[in-house]
């Protein structure tokens, strides 16, 4: 009876590790963008596709510390510099005009440095097979000529909402008179002047990705390989894109079918806090206010009257502070003031002490802050965070202000608003609508990535995405409607012009018979 069932079970297994191999997909990530706090977003995507069994080989700068099962490094760590607090907190139209100058000059590096990579280069080298390559959509499209000399469908991963250059590429509707605009204020319901702002900072941008990173980017890829398409064609065939957004949190959209919202996949259970900040949080009595500009941003680079202002708004207030701040010590060296350059963000927002977010809107603390309930005081900076602020005061997880606007009474007000009981219940109903889906971000997120690698010859981009833009905006229906009766208006013009003229001439004769 043993043997029989030590057979049934050896049966079994055999049975399932086939049918495990079956559904085991080969999946190369290529990430090339120094940016931790992108990567941060989808380290916790490929490893779940890992553990779901698919071989994953994951190009970035951020390799494992240690082994994980099915999950396997090319690791570009010491080629560029981490990028981590480099951006002072300051906003005007220069850093504007200058962001998107940074971001290209880094994408046209990050694809130098990425094929110039042995490891890299082996891939294609020794001909690797991939049944899809996943890819951050951000400052490059180098990796998109990767994927075709390596022949393999690519799903494209955001840890953002869309970029002025993905509108065209992915067929999604970009009207500056209600469709939010990343880098500028207004949200879905702009000023004139506003609108004007985001029509032309569209144009800026697509001119300078087209022509400063594409094009380069285009001829690095001509050092490597021959015959790579246009990369605007090649982003146009991306099978899918993960979208990191939510339409609880920024509205609806009109989106094409294979542009995918999966905002929120990278939330872990929270761990337990260290003790000395257990014991801050849980030692106050009207709870914890959190305050965080995130990674990409120095804190102490702000001018010193508006620190002051800040500074002076929460002496008024009987919460505790906790502060992600780059420095030793604060001006005054507040005592009701925890203060760290490192802190477990997802774990302290977590906890039910903690009432309120302060924050730069970043993303991932906004969509942590969304996914724990905590409402939001937000003061966008660059980037995408005035568009974040803009959803965050629009869907009512929180308010917003500028950093030019911040007064100690400014801030009091906003502060005051956000910790009303009113306010933090509707926070808490807000975050169970954007936790109440069908399937969980992250299982959407595998599922069409495994989509895509099964049915590598589909692809689902809307037709807008092929349509002549005159064709888009109906500048030739536009000719004919305005064009036919401008003709005819033409010819009646025209006839009675003539009939004008042979009346006269008629007349003036008539005049000469009778005085001859």
């Amino acid at each position: 009876m043993k043997i029989i069932l030590a057979l049934y079970c050896a049966l079994v297994w055999t049975i399932f590790t086939k049918i495990n191999k079956a559904y085991s997909l080969n999946i190369l990530g290529v990430f090339p963008y120094e940016g931790k706090s992108h990567f941060f977003v989808f380290e916790t995507y490929l490893k779940e596709l890992a553990r779901k069994g698919h071989n994953v080989t994951v190009i970035s700068y951020f390799p494992q510390n240690e082994p994980i099962k099915n999950y396997h490094d090319i690791s570009l760590a010491g080629k560029l510099k981490i990028l981590e607090e480099v951006f002072p907190i300051k906003r005007s139209y220069w850093t504007i005009i200058q962001i998107p100058i940074f971001v290209v000059n880094s994408g046209t590096q990050n694809c130098k440095t990425l094929l110039e990579d042995k490891n890299v280069q082996n891939l294609w080298k020794a001909k690797s097979k991939f049944d899809v390559v996943v890819t951050e959509q951000f400052n490059s499209d180098c990796s998109l000529g990767l994927a075709y000399a390596l022949n393999a469908p690519v799903v494209g991963l955001t840890s953002h909402a869309l970029v002025p250059w993905h509108f065209s590429r992915f067929g999604v509707p970009f009207n500056p008179s209600y469709v939010s605009f990343m880098l500028l204020n207004g949200g879905t319901k702009p000023t004139l002047y506003q609108r004007l702002e985001r029509t032309i900072v569209d144009t800026y941008l697509r001119i300078i990705y087209k022509y400063f990173s594409q094009r380069v980017d285009q001829s690095t890829l001509a050092q490597y390989f021959n015959n790579i398409p246009p990369l605007e064609v090649l982003g146009r065939n991306i099978k899918f894109l993960l979208l990191y957004t939510h339409f609880v949190h920024f509205g609806s959209n009109l989106l094409p079918q294979n542009v995918i919202e999966v905002g929120g996949y990278h939330l872990k259970n929270s761990k337990q806090l260290p003790e000395d900040l257990r014991k801050f949080i849980e030692g106050s009595p009207h709870g914890v206010i959190y305050i965080s500009f995130g990674s990409m941003l120095k804190a102490a680079s702000m001018p010193r009257d508006k620190i002051d202002s800040i500074l002076s708004a929460l002496a008024e207030l009987p919460q505790r502070i906790i502060w992600k701040w780059d420095e030793k010590t604060l001006p005054r060296n507040p005592k009701n003031i925890y203060l760290s350059n490192w802190l477990p963000q997802n774990d302290i927002l977590a906890h039910p002490n903690v009432v309120a977010f302060y924050s730069h809107c970043g993303l991932l603390g906004t969509t942590e802050a969304l996914y724990h309930g905590v409402p939001v005081l937000a003061m966008p900076i660059f980037g995408d965070q005035p568009a974040n602020a803009a959803a965050v005061e629009e869907s009512g997880l929180g308010v917003q202000i500028e950093l030019k606007d911040i007064t100690k009474e400014s801030l009091l007000k906003k502060f005051k608003t956000i910790l009303t009981p009113e306010f933090r219940a509707k926070v808490k109903s807000l975050s169970q609508a954007w936790l109440d889906r069908p399937t969980s971000a992250m299982e959407t997120a595998v599922h069409w990535t495994e989509f895509a690698a099964r049915y590598p010859n589909f692809t689902f981009r809307s037709a807008a995405a092929d349509v002549p833009l005159y064709q888009y905006l109906c500048l030739d229906i536009l000719c004919v409607l305005l064009g036919i009766p401008a003709v005819i208006m033409l010819i009646i013009l025209t006839c009675h012009l003539n009939c004008n003229r042979k009346f006269k001439q008629s007349t003036g004769n008539k005049k000469t018979s009778k005085n001859e």
